[in-house]
């Protein structure tokens, strides 16, 4: 029964925000516009951080990898 109330409430939440999306088009515009900068700030910020962390995860794992084919030579020495 609860399956059928959450597809009815998402139907009736659906409805609504469309119809306040088309009330208020001015509102809803003034709203976008200050939040769309915003959202691309700080998504540029994880993606670079992203980034930069992925970088140094690659540059230890080939330090790690050097030392391991150097270990090998070593041994043979």
């Amino acid at each position: 029964m609860g399956k059928y109330i959450s597809v009815i409430g998402g139907i009736v939440a659906g409805i609504l925000g469309v119809w306040g999306v088309l009330g208020w088009w001015g509102h809803f515009l003034n709203v976008l516009m200050g939040t769309v900068p915003a959202i691309l700030i700080f998504g540029g910020l994880i993606a670079l951080f992203l980034g930069i962390s992925e970088i140094k995860d690659e540059m230890a794992a080939k330090k790690e990898e050097e030392k391991k084919e150097e270990k090998p030579e070593e041994a043979k020495s």
